[in-house]
């Protein structure tokens, strides 16, 4: 089992890592709209779902995945008003390659973001 961190992407807020990779696969923790610095993103939630991509390809990069190994995805928005803005977004980074996904509606997200997405990915 092998710990990721990368400055690249926010700290973790808690006592948990950016993610894990186990057997080749990269496990990361679910990412909110932080700049690597640690500051909220303002915006909408398409501008907060951007910045969690940039996070979430920095992890990726870091354990020697990309978007392209993505396996699984986990969407959590708090409105799920918001799917369609989301989903506009999300296609951005996974165009060709689609991988698994779930999105549920959540209260709250840390930080009062407005979407949080997790990955499994493979590691090459």
């Amino acid at each position: 089992m092998k710990v990721v961190q990368t400055s690249n992407a926010p700290a973790a807020i808690g006592p948990y890592s950016q993610g894990i990779i186990v057997n080749n696969l990269f496990y990361s923790s679910g990412q909110i709209p932080l700049t690597a610095e640690g500051t909220m993103v303002e915006g909408d939630v398409q501008v907060q779902t951007h910045q969690v991509f940039k996070n979430l390809k920095a992890v990726l990069e870091e354990a020697g995945a990309s978007f392209d190994t993505v396996i699984k995805t986990t969407v959590f928005i708090q409105n799920m008003e918001d799917f369609a803005a989301v989903n506009e977004v999300y296609g951005e980074y996974f165009s060709a390659h689609k991988p698994a996904r779930s999105c549920v509606e959540v209260a709250k997200l840390p930080k009062n973001a407005l979407v949080e997405i997790e990955v499994i990915a493979l590691v090459k």
